[in-house]
């Protein structure tokens, strides 16, 4: 899968919310997905950002529960979310979503 980010605004509640999707590569941690994610909704680098994921979840706990299982065979579908300075942040096996809290 290649690296994507799009970035737009949702509508819904009548008012305007800003978005962030960024898709992952199979080869990509998913806390290092969700790092960059959140730096591009902030408007950051992501080397250089402000918010620190370890500040809000566990980076490598985040990253075994996407991890194929032992067998090797890939986990079923699930989601984690949980919400970083006002914005909330949806991890899915192949995606990051990250948006208003409000």
């Amino acid at each position: 899968m290649s690296r994507q980010t799009t970035r737009g605004f949702d509508s819904g509640n009548g008012g305007h919310h800003h978005r962030v999707r960024y898709e992952r590569d199979d080869s990509e941690p998913p806390s290092v997905a969700v790092a960059t994610a959140l730096a591009e909704y902030n408007g950051e680098d992501v080397q250089t950002a402000s918010t620190q994921l370890y500040d809000y979840i566990d980076p490598e706990a985040l990253d075994a529960l996407f991890a194929p299982r032992y067998s090797g065979d890939e986990r079923a579908d699930g989601q984690v979310r949980f919400e970083v300075e006002g914005a909330m942040v949806v991890v899915r096996p192949t995606s990051i979503q990250v948006h208003s809290a409000d």
